[in-house]
């Protein structure tokens, strides 16, 4: 359940539902932005998920902080919507041209190559927002013994497909962008596709994935 609703500038209203980061909170967070974008409440014009926080955006020329902030308090989270989430199986190549950061990570975690693909291959991750580059879907939870802090020095480029984690997150880079997360392997999927304008993400808050690895034949011939 939201704790708090404050102004967020002149025009955006801050959802906070509390700092812990879990499944449950989130799930939460989901039911209210998909809720709102389906209630299509006049002037509201943006909505932000995070882990934890839901920040909704409106024309003041429409509505106001008030309006908006009754608008929210009147939902019912138990009669929200629910989250419709899919269950994604995504393609990973693991191959030494793609795991860039495996020794690093043999030193933190104290762990095989082996081992760590495991356990990476072998959880179920959650999608909690997606954000920082388009589309770049944020994936908990990562076992306690495979959390690695990110890089000291992130790099200038970071492949297009690049499948990463620190901390409790995974994640896949939709472009090549800097970035400082341990990468393990490439996905040839386009998780993030901007042609299509009504649905581009692949992945979205609340869905479900699994990482199947594949050889790097498989990955070459992926999209043929």
């Amino acid at each position: 359940m939201i704790k708090n609703i404050s102004n967020l500038g002149d025009a955006a209203l801050y959802c906070d539902f509390g700092i812990e980061v879990n499944k449950s909170i989130n799930s939460q967070v989901i039911k209210y932005f998909k809720t709102i974008k389906e209630k299509k409440f006049e002037g509201i014009n943006n909505l932000t998920p995070s882990y934890n926080k839901l920040i909704i955006s409106y024309d003041l020329k429409k509505t106001n902080f008030k309006e908006v902030k009754k608008f929210v308090e009147n939902i019912d989270a138990k009669d929200s919507s629910d989250i419709n989430s899919k269950k994604l199986e995504i393609p990973v190549c693991c191959h030494e041209n793609f795991s860039m950061d495996i020794k690093r990570l043999e030193e933190i975690l104290k762990l095989s190559r082996e081992k760590i693909l495991e356990n990476f291959l072998n959880n179920e991750y959650f999608c909690y927002m997606t954000g920082f580059i388009a589309g770049m879907p944020f994936l908990g939870d990562l076992d306690d013994n495979m959390r690695a802090q990110r890089l000291e020095t992130p790099r200038v480029k970071v492949p297009k497909g690049s499948v990463a984690l620190t901390e409790q997150f995974a994640n896949i880079y939709t472009f090549e962008s800097p970035g400082g997360w341990n990468i393990l392997g490439n996905t040839p999927l386009d998780v993030f596709d901007s042609s299509k304008e009504d649905k581009p993400n692949l992945i979205n808050p609340g869905d479900t994935v699994i990482f199947k690895e594949i050889t790097l034949d498989q990955y070459k011939n992926y999209n043929e």
